[in-house]
């Protein structure tokens, strides 16, 4: 059989999996995203990937303020699709909804479930420390991220790999894994295995308040802090009444004082060992390296940073 497919999807994150479906000829009967927002200064009308995307395919889309009204549900139930693939929608989707395609809702998620349920994933990986991390196909149910696995793929890594590299990564690993999977749906021979909820561990939302780095660290985790931060919302320290948003960094075997700068080069102490500024991004300016950066900002050998 031929699945009807709903898409749900909205940033960068979500482009290669409707781009896969499309380019595969799955019957895409419809997609929906995000409605469009303003720029801070109010001006400019920021569409997301998806509604670009399905203009520029003419793909029949929907854009909706409240996905959840009565008038939506109505509209949803007539398209009467097989299955509903969400890849990062942006809201949450009812259980009235659930319930109307024959084989539910699916979803990529970017973790290796049940581990790191929850709104980030990557960047709670990054700054644990972990090793692997990987994306999963799982059905959607009332809790969160907890429905059951249809398939998952790993990667190594690296602490040389920042959330932005790792999240375009897997984004591409899921639509291709998706596709793998949805014709094995449709040839009846794939089936979903329920999740050890007991092994459950949760990716809160990064908060404002824990994006600061903090020197007196181990050079390891300050590494990882800063290379899951990056390059949104950015880990960043304080110098002459000014913010510095850290992009990537190295971690060097020099020790000194912890938040104490060890050269001309960017490097910083920490409690063990230090970490290497390689790139770096004033408010307001671009990202620089930190040579280029160097050129126009001194931070001599002594400095502190806050």
């Amino acid at each position: 059989m031929s699945f009807k497919i709903v898409f749900m999807g909205t940033p960068e994150f979500s482009l290669p999996t409707l781009e896969a479906l499309i380019e595969n000829k799955f019957n895409v009967v419809s997609v929906y995203t995000q409605p469009p927002t303003k720029s801070k200064r109010g001006q400019k009308i920021n569409v997301s990937p998806i509604e670009e995307f399905s203009k520029k395919n003419k793909i029949n889309f929907k854009n909706p303020i409240n996905l959840n009204s009565d008038e939506e549900l109505k509209i949803f139930k007539e398209l009467s699709p097989d299955i509903v693939v969400v890849v990062a929608y942006g809201q949450i989707i009812s259980k009235n909804f659930l319930n109307i395609a024959k084989f539910g809702f699916i979803n990529i998620h970017a973790s290796l479930l049940p581990k790191w349920r929850g709104a980030a994933p990557i960047q709670r990986a990054i700054m644990n420390g972990d090793k692997k991390i990987g994306v999963s196909i799982m059905k959607i149910e009332e809790k969160l991220d907890s429905g059951p696995v249809l398939a998952s793929k790993e990667i190594e890594l690296g602490q040389n790999a920042t959330h932005g590299e790792i999240e375009k990564t897997l984004s591409v690993m899921g639509a291709n894994l998706l596709v793998e999977n949805l014709k094995r749906l449709e040839r009846g021979n794939s089936k979903f295995i329920g999740q050890v909820h007991s092994e459950a561990t949760y990716a809160k939302k990064i908060d404002k308040d824990e994006t600061k780095i903090n020197w007196s660290l181990d050079a390891t985790k300050v590494l990882a802090h800063i290379h899951g931060l990056s390059p949104i919302p950015g880990a960043w320290f304080e110098y002459e009444n000014e913010r510095f948003k850290v992009l990537r960094a190295k971690i060097s075997t020099v020790n000194g004082k912890p938040s104490y700068v060890l050269d001309d080069n960017l490097t910083v102490a920490c409690k063990s060992n230090s970490i290497q500024i390689l790139e770096l991004q004033r408010q307001g300016k671009n990202k620089q390296t930190a040579k280029e950066f160097l050129l126009g900002k001194k931070i001599n050998s002594g400095s502190i940073l806050n």
